[in-house]
């Protein structure tokens, strides 16, 4: 059997290596084009977990460089906010989007990420659009998320023809198959060119669905009516009966947005609106749901509901003890859910009235 501190030292002594292999031929270690501020942006490199020469070959525009950037930084790069802004002008002048094309390969393998990673460039992917409007929406829908029907188009955002594209390298070989396009024109006859525009259009719609992208953002919610919101609440939604605007909902259009006001009366077993105690960051708290177990011959035991059917039903009681019973003949069970009245709203709200309260509850400052 492998004895387990020579195998740490063997892995340690095999890092060493690979950390002390002398400069590639031909000049050594890469350095950063000779412009101001380039001696500023290898010691920011430095500080990180890698050297310039995971920047050398890069190409984008300066929202891109923005957030690599401020991803650095979340990592643990030393900026300085008076710094900051020339870092960001030192790598926008020297290292400008490509108008096609991978990146080129730099690292000889140790490098951290992906070297052929597909860096979208926005003015060629408005291009891509033109043609993707022309060509592919009707099968393939306004989000290149597919479509249904009696002739359903793929999802394109999961395509591996699609991931696993660099810059036309997969999607230009399928395409010269043949594949059936809107116009009737024969997708062979698109130009490199045009499928590169594509490529980066697809790629565009691939970060759209990641949780950064578009499509995951709150939309606005604030487009009800107030006195409208106030009307249904005091009326045929019958939030009055447990709520007030002078008691436990004063102020409380100051203290959340409207997407989170929005959140927690709609779902307030999941958002309650209290922290949990002490402040841990823990997330939210809700209140329990509640039982009274009362048998037919005995003392009523209530608790924290744990679990019911038809059959058993268990509960902890407010000594933290773990009480089962079945449910027999004559035994009364009353289950209390704090939240029962907003689950049966869930199947009356129209559009509507959801937007309308939230603007009312927005308007309690």
């Amino acid at each position: 059997m492998l004895n387990f501190k020579k195998l740490l030292v063997a892995i340690g002594l095999t890092s060493m290596c690979l950390h002390a292999q002398p400069p590639r031929a031909g000049g050594g270690a890469r350095q950063l084009p000779e412009a101001p501020s380039r001696d500023l942006v290898q010691r920011v490199c430095g500080s990180t977990c890698h050297g310039p020469e995971i920047v050398i070959g890069r190409g984008m525009g300066r929202d891109q460089w923005l957030a690599t950037v401020n991803s650095m930084v979340s990592r643990g790069a030393k900026i300085p906010e008076s710094e900051f802004g020339q870092v960001l002008d030192y790598l926008v002048t020297n290292f400008p989007p490509r108008a096609s094309g991978p990146p080129p390969r730099t690292g000889g393998g140790l490098t951290a990420g992906a070297d052929d990673n597909h860096v979208v460039d926005s003015t060629a992917s408005a291009r891509g659009k033109t043609i993707y409007i022309a060509e592919c929406i009707t099968c393939h829908g306004v989000k290149a998320r597919g479509t249904d029907g009696p002739n359903p188009g793929a999802d394109l955002v999961r395509s591996l023809v699609v991931l696993k594209d660099r810059y036309g390298s997969t999607i230009n070989p399928f395409l010269k198959k043949g594949h059936p396009m809107q116009s009737g024109n024969p997708s062979a006859g698109l130009n490199p060119a045009q499928v590169t525009d594509l490529a980066h259009f697809l790629h565009d719609k691939v970060g759209d669905t990641l949780r950064s992208g578009p499509y995951n953002k709150i939309l606005n919610v604030l487009t009800g009516n107030a006195k409208d919101g106030a009307a249904y609440f005091n009326g045929d939604g019958g939030c009055n009966k447990c709520h007030s605007p002078q008691g436990d909902l004063k102020g409380v259009g100051t203290k959340y947005d409207p997407p989170t006001l929005q959140a927690k009366f709609l779902f307030p077993r999941v958002v309650g609106f209290g922290r949990r105690p002490g402040g841990g960051g823990g997330g939210f708290t809700s209140k329990p749901v509640t039982v009274t177990v009362t048998p037919a011959n005995g003392q009523a035991v209530s608790g924290v509901l744990d679990k019911l059917d038809d059959f058993n039903v268990s509960l902890r009681d407010s000594e933290g003890e773990y009480r089962s019973f079945k449910i027999v003949k004559g035994m009364k069970v009353v289950k209390n859910d704090p939240y029962q009245a907003h689950a049966d709203l869930l199947d009356k709200y129209t559009d509507k009235n959801m937007h309308d309260i939230v603007a009312y509850l927005e308007s309690l400052k």
